[in-house]
């Protein structure tokens, strides 16, 4: 119980990178232009079209603004997405994450809720969709991207206050039943008329 809250706490201070919550207003048309080089990894409408890419529809707009921001300034690390928000200035981050925060996403398990992870559902809900701000919907992600994000989180390679210090403590077999609860979700993205 302790460590859940602790999670839950902790979750608030997600952060990463320099961005300020609610510092720039998003314009979501804007950002939908700019989706469309999203698009071969996130789809347009944030579900993920190869398996180490994220689902991003639905998430809040300041964590995506957040994530786009640490990878712009270093603060986080991948081969692909630092390349293409160097480039970005805050307006277009801000736009492009308003457009795939439009998108309203439903979460459908295809189990037992009381089957979902513990330690998991705390802050990413028992359907994989998250329950605090700062935590990002896990609902069907692939095995294969929750599997690398927790193992980078406890091999240092991807910091959290929160998640480094949980996933240290993961072992593999804990990790892989955390990631394929995940992935049984089914995970649906639209926008609103």
């Amino acid at each position: 119980m302790m460590r859940l809250v602790t999670l839950f706490l902790g979750g608030l201070m997600l952060a990463g990178g320099s961005w300020a919550e609610g510092s720039l207003e998003g314009d979501p048309d804007a950002g939908r232009k700019l989706a469309g080089q999203c698009r071969t990894c996130h789809g347009l409408n944030g579900i993920a079209q190869i398996p180490i890419a994220p689902n991003i529809g639905g998430e809040s707009a300041d964590y995506l603004a957040r994530q786009l921001t640490a990878f712009r300034e270093g603060t986080r690390q991948h081969e692909m997405m630092t390349v293409v928000t160097k480039m970005l200035t805050d307006q277009q981050i801000a736009d492009v994450a308003a457009w795939f925060a439009s998108h309203e996403v439903t979460a459908t398990l295809s189990g037992d809720p009381s089957g979902a992870p513990e330690l998991c559902a705390g802050c990413h809900g028992e359907d994989g969709i998250a329950v605090i701000e700062d935590a990002p919907n896990l609902a069907g992600e692939t095995t294969i991207y929750i599997d690398t994000q927790l193992k980078a989180f406890r091999l240092g390679k991807r910091e959290s206050d929160i998640m480094s210090g949980i996933a240290a403590e993961l072992t593999d077999d804990e990790i892989r039943a955390a990631a394929t609860w995940y992935e049984s979700v089914k995970l649906e993205s639209a926008r609103p008329e």
